[in-house]
């Protein structure tokens, strides 16, 4: 079935640009400020139910009469655009006299945003603005593995994919806080009203499986840092065990306020630049490989491995539910949605938290990715075992004495820079790991919440909603963690960083598709530049991991599991084509809408 671009959000049509509200005109539409019980209202059908609604988009406090063979009635009309030129509220109206209860954000405190008038700068409102980029920023474990990985397997050369995907990041990072702010509503919510039942389970389907992979790799690298501090006497099955507690850890620090929250991540990141800054420092790589890998895109001689590794590190650096974890916490500050001059400022000021933020996350990419470039690209095992002999290691058992390339993990990391640089390279590695670990539990059960909310209108305790995650997160790892050994359970990371990378187009193609609509963003929809930016950055994420499940299926070598994946294949990017298809035709390529429009005479929309 296709829909029009003016058809396409919440399953009601758009007003025509004559009936949007213009300067000096006060909230409603012109239709509204008729006699509306002597006008008969166009009619549409409903993508979501295909019933009967009105044409006219209304303001939050607006209803209009629908008059049918049954007499008058009220009918409601659900949010089908966002102006924040008309209104504060973002709550859909439900039918009939009966309202909905406001659908609050997860915090339970605004935070104020200090008066400071003819100022184009404030570093008291910049102050006040910082704190959702660094959360939204976070280092987890798996990105860290993903991170050496590249460098022992690559060396510098995969600088640059940090460096692209770290803009894409700041890309899609700005339009998820736009969202929030412009709107009300953050990303999930939107999806909620935007796309049809399936679709929108799907979706939820998609994002609950990155999260569920983001809370396996902080199990799994909590596990190994506890390991490695005490000197193996806590097994990882223990570690494993020990990370239930993180729970009570998080909620015990959410009960006091929000600001404090954000001061913890912010010694969190700390912490880890810290730490990996140490090993940078310690293992002194070369600053010009270094420049010349982040800014001379290239990988001469790489193969299939090297390419998995790209790929990952996409998915590694931009985590899905991270874009939607932003659209989110930004609904934390004091911002009246009607006053555009607040919404410019506030989309500015997170702008630039998003900035550092990142550039915080990028240096430690960079620091975790150039020590193993520089120590350990095209080591042999037999070097180091030779080295961790020398240093009396106890963990010399782990590399096989022979002449094939060392291949590393968070664990094996941690280990061989103990055998190089000594047990303080050890502990600070561990420690670093331990904080990416705690950090990216709190940001996973938010995302979560804000998910679970947004997309089922479900509202469950924080206890509840972390318990569930933790759970679906430690049986397997305490699985592999007992009856397998530190190898299988870091394998799972590998695995998991490439799944991150599959997921993000489903992140990716809404927050694009509903910045781009203008009668959801008003004038702050998406330009030109950034839709045609967008959509390039839609295509190539979409074909590296078309390109991913080609060479995984290849890979695979059992025609059962050849049946498996091409169906699981197949059904992947058949919905990522639908959800392209709708991205495109927002942003404006029309001709893709293979829908049949009619308009009959009495208004009516048919497909």
């Amino acid at each position: 079935m296709g829909f029009s671009k003016q058809e396409y959000c919440s399953g009601l049509p758009f007003p025509s640009p004559e009936d949007l509200p213009h300067p000096g005109m006060k909230p409603g539409f012109p239709a509204l400020q008729s006699d509306s019980s002597k006008t008969e209202p166009p009619e549409s059908y409903s993508m979501k139910s295909g019933t009967q609604v009105s044409t006219t988009v209304l303001g939050p406090e607006q209803k209009m009469l629908d008059e049918n063979a049954s007499g008058d009635h009220e009918v409601s009309v659900s949010l089908g655009v966002i102006n924040p030129a008309c209104s504060n509220s973002s709550i859909p109206q439900s039918r009939g006299a009966h309202r909905e209860e406001p659908f609050t954000t997860y915090f339970d405190e605004k935070i104020a945003v200090p008066e400071e008038k003819h100022s184009c700068f404030s570093f008291r409102k910049l102050w006040a603005f910082t704190g959702p980029g660094f959360l939204m920023s976070i280092v987890d474990p798996g990105n860290i593995e993903c991170d050496l990985q590249s460098g022992a397997l690559a060396g510098f050369k995969l600088l640059w994919v940090v460096l692209f995907s770290t803009t894409v990041g700041l890309l899609l990072q700005s339009l998820a806080a736009r969202l929030g702010v412009v709107t009300g509503l953050h990303l999930a919510e939107v999806c909620h009203r935007q796309y049809p039942k399936v679709p929108r389970i799907l979706l939820w389907l998609m994002v609950e499986l990155a999260i569920i992979g983001v809370d396996m790799q902080e199990v799994i690298g909590s596990a190994i840092a506890i390991n490695l501090l005490s000197g193996g006497r806590i097994p990882l099955w223990g570690g494993v065990l020990i990370t239930i507690a993180d729970t009570l850890i998080f909620l015990f620090l959410d009960k006091y306020g929000l600001r404090k929250l954000e001061a913890f991540f912010g010694f969190l990141i700390t912490i880890m630049a810290l730490t990996f800054g140490y090993e940078y420092v310690t293992v002194k790589p070369s600053q010009a490989q270094v420049l010349q890998g982040m800014f001379l895109p290239s990988c001469s001689g790489c193969r299939t491995p090297q390419i998995i590794q790209a790929v990952a590190i996409v998915g590694a650096v931009i985590t899905p539910h991270n874009i939607y974890l932003h659209s989110a916490l930004v609904k934390s500050r004091q911002v009246d949605r009607a006053n555009k001059q607040e919404v410019r400022e506030a989309n500015k000021y997170f702008f630039i938290d998003s900035c550092i933020a990142l550039f915080v996350s990028f240096i430690i990419n960079i620091f975790v990715i150039s020590v193993f470039a520089e120590a350990f690209f095209e080591k042999t095992n037999q070097q180091v075992v030779a080295v961790c002999k020398n240093s009396s290691s106890a963990h010399t058992h782990l590399f096989p004495d022979d002449n094939s390339t060392l291949t590393v993990d968070i664990y094996k990391g941690g280990v061989v820079l103990g055998c190089y640089f000594g047990p303080a390279a050890l502990y600070i590695w561990a420690v670093g790991i331990l904080a990416a670990g705690q950090s990216s539990t709190m940001t996973g059960t938010y995302s979560g919440q804000f998910v679970m909310e947004g997309f089922l209108n479900l509202k469950w305790s924080r206890f509840a909603r972390v318990s569930l995650t933790r759970s679906i997160a430690i049986i397997p790892a305490l699985l592999i963690a007992v009856f397998q050994d530190v190898e299988h359970l870091t394998g799972m990371n590998d695995f998991l960083n490439v799944l991150q990378s599959l997921q993000l187009p489903f992140a990716l193609i809404p927050i694009l598709t509903f910045t781009s609509l203008r009668p959801v963003m008003s004038e702050f929809a998406n330009g030109l530049g950034w839709r045609i930016l967008g959509g390039i950055v839609v295509l190539v994420v979409c074909s590296i991991n078309m390109f991913f499940v080609v060479v995984y299926v290849q890979g695979l070598g059992h025609v059962a599991l050849y049946v498996v994946a091409a169906v699981v294949s197949v059904a992947y990017l058949s919905f990522l084509f639908y959800l392209g298809w709708q991205c495109f035709i927002a942003l404006g390529m029309s001709f893709l809408d293979c829908g049949h429009t009619q308009h009959g005479s009495t208004g009516r929309v048919s497909y």
